[in-house]
């Protein structure tokens, strides 16, 4: 099963011979090694590259274990380099390397390399980026499959595809099982001996390991919610009375966002034009795996499918916020009131600017108006977007809304700008 991935393709390719080493990042199982040593390779074989001039070195495999010495890796690399052509050095899973910065900065210095790299833990990768690799870095997030990408590999109609792939998520092994069942083990399995194991072991988690698990559950049913470490310490105290503290709290969540599972979305002001530092909402890199820490019991699509769209935006290079936006009211006895309506997502990149809703079913005129209410308060002429869960026909009302389905909005890479 090939499953095209062209949209990072061709941010690999733009990349390409640029001076920098480009760094593949994202959480385990989403297909950096396969993007890398299978789909850029046959690329680089098609375009007339000979075999010998593209060195790929799986640093996981126990094959491997020898190279993972900086100095030996190094000189491994630097003797197959035998003339004055270009040569393409891509290397899997970086972080097993001690002073693996090193290594890479100095393979710059081959006039004829041009390095890749992949990694799984962005506290090893992306603040070396910025500092070790003295700005000669350059990040490429690789996340799991978007829709688009995986209703190219399903068997089956969209809608049931979409509907897979809201339980299952996008890591790319699901759509190599036939059942259920087989899915939800997989997905399971891997989160608990590979995910949280890594973290445990690399975070030298020991005492408190039950506490990292009951955290990932909490937020896993918490999507799309407001929290902070204060407010998950309180729920701490109370339902596990637990001594965990927000410290403590906010260092797990740092760990699992810096392994690429979960992602925070800050709160901004629109009208105040500032970032409010708290709360914040967390969301889960997959959908799959957040649904596998609870047993596939919590399927509330509503949330679900904001999560999706928090991570297709994301994938599509936004920056993407929270928005709050305040109001002020007038009730029956002309008693005034400030309020504050949140807009799911302010979506960002370069000048463009749009302002969405997640909406999973609009019912009727008092559900619509609801959902339409923060985007009309805004006041300025940026677009501004209702998603909703069921497959329409996109529709622009008079004030400018644009109501679309989530398919339509995951399918069509221009989506926004229908």
């Amino acid at each position: 099963m090939r499953i095209a991935r062209d949209f990072y393709l061709n941010q690999i390719k733009l990349r390409e011979n640029n001076g920098f080493i480009k760094v593949v990042t994202g959480v385990r199982r989403c297909g950096k090694s396969y993007l890398l040593f299978k789909i850029f390779r046959q690329e680089l074989l098609a375009r007339g590259i000979p075999e010998n001039h593209i060195i790929a070195i799986a640093l996981d495999n126990i094959e491997s274990r020898e190279l993972r010495e900086p100095l030996t890796l190094y000189r491994h690399i630097k003797s197959l380099i035998e003339d004055e052509e270009q040569y393409y050095v891509i290397l899997d899973e970086i972080q097993y390397v001690p002073d693996f910065s090193e290594v890479l900065n100095s393979l710059l210095q081959i006039e004829n390399a041009d390095v890749y790299a992949t990694g799984s833990n962005s506290k090893f990768l992306s603040s070396d980026i910025l500092t070790e690799f003295r700005g000669r870095g350059d990040e490429i997030r690789v996340y799991p499959l978007s829709f688009s990408e995986y209703v190219t590999a399903y068997d089956g109609t969209e809608e049931d595809a979409f509907n897979d792939y809201m339980t299952y998520g996008g890591l790319p092994k699901v759509l190599s099982f036939k059942t259920d069942e087989q899915k939800a083990k997989y997905l399971t399995d891997l989160f608990k001996e590979t995910y949280l194991k890594d973290l445990i072991d690399h975070n030298n988690i020991m005492n408190t390991a039950a506490e990292l698990e009951d955290l990932v559950n909490i937020l896993a049913s918490s999507i799309g919610s407001l929290t902070n470490p204060t407010k998950l310490e309180n729920t701490f105290h109370s339902v596990a009375q637990s001594s965990i503290t927000k410290k403590t709290i906010k260092k797990y969540i740092d760990y699992l966002q810096n392994a690429f599972l979960v992602d925070i979305a800050n709160r901004y002001d629109i009208k105040g034009k500032k970032y409010i530092e708290t709360p914040v909402k967390i969301y889960f890199t997959d959908t799959g795996l957040r649904n596998a820490r609870l047993g596939f019991r919590q399927i509330e699509e509503t949330h679900l499918m904001e999560n999706i769209i928090y991570n297709e935006l994301k994938r599509r290079g936004y920056s993407v916020d929270v928005g709050v936006v305040e109001v002020r009211e007038t009730d029956k006895n002309e008693k005034k009131s400030r309020k504050q309506l949140e807009v799911d997502f302010i979506a960002y990149k370069g000048n463009n600017k749009y302002y969405i809703q997640s909406a999973f079913s609009l019912p009727d005129e008092e559900k619509k108006m609801q959902e339409e209410k923060p985007l009309l308060s805004i006041g300025d002429s940026f677009k501004k977007i209702v998603v909703v869960g069921n497959h329409i026909k996109l529709k622009r009302d008079d004030a400018g809304i644009t109501t679309m389905g989530i398919r339509q909005f995951l399918l069509n890479q221009n989506s926004l700008d229908l």
